[in-house]
């Protein structure tokens, strides 16, 4: 099965579970926004990326050619993959209308400080103008499937970042719960309070300590999801209302896998959750008549 990715390690991580799948075509680090309004690769200096692979993502991305390089397998593909993922960290938005995608490896090369210099902004995923251009490139994204022939054999993979790694309760977010967290917090605080004091600390500064407790591990994974989570809310729904075909999986039914190969993140899976979202997958491909594995 030949498969085209638009969106991230979600579909790439997802495909390596896919029975006979070869990706031939990975469109990553590139919101859909660039498709509509691609800045070029004239002005940012990218040669401080040292991986191949990181250099063409981002090149594709400031060319806005993503759905070019899917459409030129066309007539080879079994399914396209699309996910959300890579629109979480912004774009950048220059004076001429043009954008870049702010990904990880636009800011570890300097890019994003060319945009900053060129006058460019950051609109901030989850705004209503990150939103509405968006849609926009959405739109551009379908349609260019569509004119190739492939939207029938495209499917959203709409999976809420997870909130707990495996093995552990999927998180409550209700007002009990949080006072919850808020008390444990606090008696961390106090513990701390306790040893500063037993240590010649002031009790101004033991005191500071009970408001600037870091959050654990699980709490900072709890909250990132939970923030994510909610402002995809009318991405997901968006996009889902345009696609065909979608798999959809809610943080309570996803877990983060400790021993993910690219670290624990909440949208690195456990490969029982992979394993599961193929299962979506396939039973999308037989109803909408594609290939049987």
């Amino acid at each position: 099965m030949k498969i085209a990715i638009f969106g991230s390690c979600v579909s790439r991580d997802t495909a390596e579970f896919i029975p006979n799948s070869e990706v031939v075509a990975y469109v990553a680090r590139h919101a859909v926004t660039s498709l509509d309004a691609p800045h070029g690769d004239k002005g940012p200096d990218l040669s401080e990326l040292s991986s191949a692979f990181q250099k063409r993502m981002v090149t594709s991305d400031l060319k806005g050619n993503g759905v070019a390089r899917i459409v030129k397998h066309a007539k080879d593909l079994d399914l396209v993959l699309i996910d959300l993922v890579d629109e979480r960290r912004g774009y950048w938005l220059f004076p001429d209308g043009s954008t870049m995608t702010n990904s990880l490896e636009v800011e570890s090369c300097g890019a994003a400080r060319y945009a900053r210099r060129a006058g460019g902004r950051l609109v901030e995923f989850g705004t209503d103008e990150h939103f509405a251009r968006w849609q926009s490139g959405f739109a551009r994204l379908i349609d260019g499937l569509k004119e190739a022939g492939l939207w029938e054999k495209t499917i959203l993979l709409d999976i809420e970042w997870a909130g707990a790694v495996d093995g552990a309760q999927h998180p409550q977010q209700d007002r009990i719960a949080k006072l919850g967290r808020t008390w444990r917090k606090l008696q961390r605080g106090a513990r701390e309070a306790g040893r500063g004091l037993s240590h010649g600390r002031s009790i101004g500064e033991a005191l500071s300590s009970l408001w600037s407790v870091k959050p654990t591990e699980a709490e900072e994974y709890a909250d990132r999801a939970a923030a994510a989570n909610a402002d995809y809310v009318r991405y997901r729904a968006w996009a889902r209302s345009q696609a065909l075909s979608s798999v959809v999986r809610s943080s309570n039914e996803v877990r983060i896998d400790r021993d993910h190969k690219w670290g624990p993140q909440p949208f690195h899976y456990r490969n029982a959750d992979y394993l599961s979202i193929v299962e979506g997958i396939l039973e999308q491909m037989k109803e909408n008549g594609g290939e049987q594995l």
